[in-house]
């Protein structure tokens, strides 16, 4: 019929109650009027944009009681908008690892540590061990290596450990813990993610427990040190010596921040550089681990006074992790705090204070879907210190939103912001805090702060100020 539905779907609207019974003919046959017509029309184009049947039903219900339309229709809108950018997000997942599997260059799926291979192998593990694993922060440097003459099988290790919880708990317990925060970011299904890590470490213990050559290739910055620590304190408990390529210049390349932007043959030229790791080296590895994890900050903040020799990136990226904690001035994380600082200098546009948050940062670590969620944090409460121009909250952070639509969207200080940059007042008193630092977890009641001037910890019982 002219509105496109056959008389079984026209029955069934009736049934739902979203179609009145309609008049008879004197042959018997039902009638549908004009009306009824272009109402199946609007059904259908409601469908098309993602309405189901029950949120129709559900609209129209409420309109009649509300007898404002309009607003109903705008709340209904409202909350479908945000249900089609969860489905965007998605899709931007989808289409991230698929990218990064027609990005492998992999020449064996038998040696390949990638989700593409392990499907190819039916779920199994390789059978034909490399003699030879680099393993690395993530997929840029990752699959460069896989290009080099090197060799070998390359293992990300793409873990974000500055950000949720790192608790002082068994491995497996761990591994659950970091599938279940970085699921609830939006990452992907807590049980894919948790069977990547374990894959993930099933296969780089096998290869120490096998004494096959494992390479540990990271940077000085913040979020690789934390994955070396993790790796190396492995390799201690396995009774294992990795080697070592750890960097933090690169000749010719005066403002170097990663090994992602070497060439092959720049890596290459970094492979006869490399060094067992030391007794010493596995040693503090472990114990900054353990101090990590723990349900309180004081070893760890104790281990950046003395810091290690073999280790000589860690100490400052430590230190870095621990600007983490609230100021004892103003509330703010280091991050928080540069992100504020780059929108008063005129950073419009997340995107904008991404990057200029990162100039000010000595050895950047930080994504920015990572640093959109700190800015997130900062825009989404009754009160915020930052918002759009037009004054609204801020959606949720990618890849839980449109990571295009949200480093667009152009952004000022409220005036609660002004104040908290200025230390007039306290973020923690205005907006609250509940965010893990490894395996401490900062809220109102466990308020551990860090003075940046003086590298201190503030304990709890005199963190905490209602305002300045």
């Amino acid at each position: 019929m002219r509105a496109g539905v056959n008389v079984e779907t026209l029955r069934y609207y009736e049934r739902r109650g979203l179609l009145p019974a309609p008049a008879r003919e004197p042959s018997g046959h039902r009638r549908y009027d004009e009306e009824t017509v272009r109402f199946l029309r609007a059904i259908k184009e409601a469908q098309a944009v993602g309405f189901t049947l029950a949120e129709i039903a559900e609209y129209l219900k409420a309109s009649r009681r509300s007898g404002s339309p309009s607003e109903a229709l705008r709340v209904r809108m409202a909350a479908k908008i945000d249900e089609i950018d969860s489905r965007i997000a998605g899709l931007r997942r989808m289409r991230e690892e698929l990218a990064r599997v027609v990005g492998c260059a992999c020449e064996s799926l038998d040696h390949c540590t990638c989700g593409a291979a392990y499907l190819a192998r039916r779920g199994r593990d390789s059978s034909a061990r490399p003699l030879l694993i680099h393993v690395t922060n993530g997929e840029s440097a990752g699959n460069t290596l896989r290009q080099s003459a090197l060799g070998g099988a390359v293992l990300p290790w793409q873990d974000v450990l500055h950000e949720g919880p790192v608790p002082q708990v068994p491995r497996p317990e761990l591994l659950r813990a970091r599938a279940g925060f970085l699921s609830d970011c939006g990452w992907g299904s807590r049980r894919a993610i948790l069977s990547s890590l374990e894959r993930r470490d099933r296969q780089y213990l096998g290869a120490l427990r096998d004494e096959l050559q494992v390479v540990l290739w990271f940077e000085h910055d913040l979020y690789d040190q934390l994955q070396l620590v993790d790796t190396l304190a492995l390799a201690h408990e396995a009774s294992a010596s990795p080697e070592l390529i750890v960097v933090d210049a690169f000749p010719g390349k005066p403002s170097f921040h990663g090994l992602g932007e070497l060439t092959a043959n720049e890596l290459e030229t970094l492979w006869p550089a490399r060094r067992p790791a030391a007794p010493d080296a596995l040693a503090a590895a472990a114990t900054v681990w353990d101090a990590f994890r723990a349900p309180e900050p004081t070893a760890l903040a104790e281990w950046t006074k003395r810091g290690s020799s073999e280790l000589p990136h860690l100490a400052p990226a430590v230190r870095r992790l621990l600007e983490e904690l609230p100021a004892p001035t103003d509330g703010l994380s280091g991050t928080e705090r540069r992100a504020l600082q780059a929108i008063a200098a005129g950073a419009s546009t997340p995107a904008a204070a991404f990057v200029d948050a990162q100039h000010l940062e000595k050895a950047p670590f930080l994504g920015d879907s990572w640093f959109y969620r700190a800015l997130a944090t900062l825009g989404r409460g009754p009160v915020r210190l930052v918002e759009t121009q037009a004054g609204g909250r801020l959606p949720e952070a990618p890849p839980l939103s449109d990571g295009q639509v949200f480093s667009r969207l152009r952004l000022r200080l409220t005036e609660e912001g002004e104040r908290v940059l200025r230390a007039e007042a306290d973020r923690v008193a205005l907006l609250g805090v509940d965010r893990w630092i490894g395996g401490t977890h900062i809220t109102l009641e466990n308020l551990w702060r860090w003075d940046r001037r003086s590298e201190a910890l503030v304990p709890p019982s005199h963190g905490h100020s209602d305002s300045p």
